[in-house]
């Protein structure tokens, strides 16, 4: 096998948890492009269809503004409650409002991810976690609230800090909560040869 330069990596986010996550894996992207597309779910859209159509939209969107021939890497977290979606709550009163639905019962974390490639199908997967609370007091939602770590993270909570302590139980991907799932993100770099071995 011949050693082939491999073509740059785009990462189409401004999340600096995903650069994080990347960087565990060895992976640091040539350039990041944050894809500004519209996030509002469709009526009666479900989590799982929701990330799966956002990923790709991100991804096509950072794609048309990538340099040519670059690889464009796109994800999108949903937490969902049943076919609820748990978007990044607006103020203090919605986050509150969403850890007291995620207290005392299960709910899913999915994340899309799509590997844009310019001149083939993308390769695409949607990771699923699912994850139950403890049963909250105020006093802990409250404490929770404080520490103003929900701001801006889906859900309303943030796994990788103080919410973790909350987390009775969890069955899947870790990382894809904290939004990007590291085993099928690197399979799909492996599998195109950029990452190695």
């Amino acid at each position: 096998m011949t050693d082939t330069p491999r073509p740059s990596l785009v990462l189409a986010s401004a999340s600096p948890r995903r650069l994080d996550l990347l960087a565990r894996i060895g992976v640091v992207p040539d350039a990041v492009l944050p894809a500004d597309i519209d996030e509002t779910p469709l009526k009666a859209e479900l989590p799982r269809k929701l990330a799966a159509r956002l990923s790709a939209g991100k991804a096509q969107a950072a794609a048309a503004l990538a340099p040519p021939g670059a690889l464009v890497l796109a994800a999108d977290t949903v937490v969902g409650v049943g076919r609820r979606i748990l978007g990044k709550p607006a103020d203090r009163e919605e986050a509150r409002r969403f850890l007291a639905l995620l207290s005392g019962r299960r709910h899913t974390v999915t994340t899309g991810v799509v590997l844009h490639r310019p001149d083939a199908k993308p390769l695409t997967r949607l990771v699923e976690t699912t994850l139950a609370f403890q049963r909250l007091t105020d006093q802990q939602v409250e404490a929770y609230l404080d520490s103003g770590e929900w701001q801006g993270k889906a859900g309303g909570y943030a796994i990788q800090g103080r919410a973790e302590m909350f987390c009775r139980f969890l069955s899947g991907s870790w990382s894809n909560v904290v939004g990007l799932p590291l085993f099928e993100t690197a399979q799909m770099l492996r599998g195109i040869g950029w990452l190695r071995p």
